[in-house]
């Protein structure tokens, strides 16, 4: 038997024995869990074919033995994964990139949305683009390295966010404000201790209600900034609290009217076939869709010929506009809005790194250096968007 079908069984095993402890319910996990590689989002170093595909977590990260990451186990994952609750179109917040399995699984669930990673180790987000490009996921999921607890307010609303690792209750607030407010869902393991919790939490109306589902142990999830590139850090304001109502039946409630096939007999009735949905566009969206787009790539042009800061910040403000409303306009024209937004957010951030450069007249030859790295940056910040807006004006005008 070769390697490949030795997983392939390894991998029918330990779904199927999920299943029969009633733990994995979803007949769209299933199927994502069976198309998904897990080995191929774990360095060769630390692939042990022993540890593949059983239901424990999977190291993909060492540098010391303070300093590692796994890959959660498969039943914590299916726990996560059912717990957000993916529709078809949401857009969901990853903090902490667990080498973009559990990334990779969810588009699966929400293939239509846009899924952004934050992760604070360079190195990870590094290994984490590099094995989403190798299967062909980069353009629907995105990578950013920032410290997680920031979330990304320029971005939001977010229809459901995933925290990985475990994080002290005051810290959700600010990730909170970022949910939609149409039931919106945030699943975390909150606590100080050894153990947390894994929490639901759905905002609704301006309110937020939690349900406690079961206690969990997690390394804390990484926040201090650990860099092999420039990137902007910002301080985080001590965030304003927000009342939570433990209420496990209005969640329940709430998130029951979301249709998602949860079946006890999930193997006998597992059926591979995608059945193509009819899509329905709005000729007029789709014409202002072109036309904001094209409007970006004007911008960018003049973003390539302008050197003065103070203009570069004018037209990057305009862009942002632009993009906010490719945002609202209706999800199934299928924009990566929220990729679009990130770029822009990343070319500004550079720009406010490259002012405050301006201002340091000490060392200058260091300063010099920094600006060139800077401007590097930049450049192929602002092409990879390019790249992305054509992309996205020539498949617009495919449908039309």
């Amino acid at each position: 038997m070769n390697k490949d079908q030795n997983f392939f069984q390894k991998k029918e095993k330990l779904l199927e024995s999920l299943v029969l402890k009633d733990c994995l319910k979803d007949k769209r996990l299933y199927k994502a869990f069976m198309d998904v590689p897990l080995e191929e989002f774990i360095p060769m170093k630390y692939r042990e074919p022993y540890k593949i595909y059983e239901d424990t977590p999977n190291l993909f990260y060492f540098q010391n033995p303070e300093n590692y990451r796994t890959i959660s186990a498969p039943h914590m994952i299916t726990i996560m994964l059912q717990g957000l609750v993916l529709e078809n179109d949401d857009d969901l917040l990853i903090l902490g990139a667990k080498s973009g399995y559990i990334a990779a699984l969810a588009h699966q669930l929400a293939p239509k949305g846009e899924i952004i990673i934050l992760e604070a180790n360079s190195e990870i987000a590094k290994l984490t683009k590099e094995n989403l490009l190798k299967l062909g996921l980069n353009e629907n999921i995105s990578v950013t390295v920032k410290n997680p607890l920031e979330g990304m307010p320029d971005l939001e609303p977010w229809q459901k966010i995933l925290v990985t690792g475990a994080i002290k209750q005051n810290k959700i607030y600010p990730l909170l404000q970022q949910l939609d407010p149409n039931e919106g869902v945030l699943y975390a393991p909150i606590g100080e201790d050894i153990v947390q919790t894994y929490t639901q939490i759905l905002r609704l109306d301006g309110n937020f209600y939690g349900k406690k589902q079961l206690q969990v142990r997690f390394s804390s999830l990484m926040t201090q900034i650990e860099l092999d590139e420039i990137e902007l850090i910002t301080e985080i304001e001590e965030p304003e609290r927000i009342n939570i109502e433990i209420n496990p039946r209005k969640v329940e409630n709430t998130l029951s009217k979301i249709t998602i096939k949860y079946e006890t007999n999930i193997i006998d009735e597992f059926n591979l076939d995608n059945k193509e949905e009819e899509i329905l566009l709005d000729l007029k969206q789709q014409d202002d869709a072109i036309q904001h787009l094209n409007n970006l790539k004007s911008d960018i042009h003049k973003i390539k010929n302008e050197d003065n800061i103070d203009v570069l910040f004018k037209w990057i403000k305009k862009m942002e506009m632009q993009a906010r409303i490719l945002n609202n306009l209706d999800k199934k024209l299928g924009i990566k809005s929220k990729k679009i937004q990130n770029y822009i957010s990343q070319i500004r951030n550079l720009n406010i790194i490259r002012k405050e450069l301006d201002n340091d007249i000490e060392n200058e030859l260091e300063i010099i250096k920094r600006k060139f790295d800077i401007i590097n940056k930049q450049i192929e910040k602002v092409n990879k968007l390019e790249d992305l807006i054509i992309f996205e004006i020539k498949r617009m005008e495919k449908l039309e």
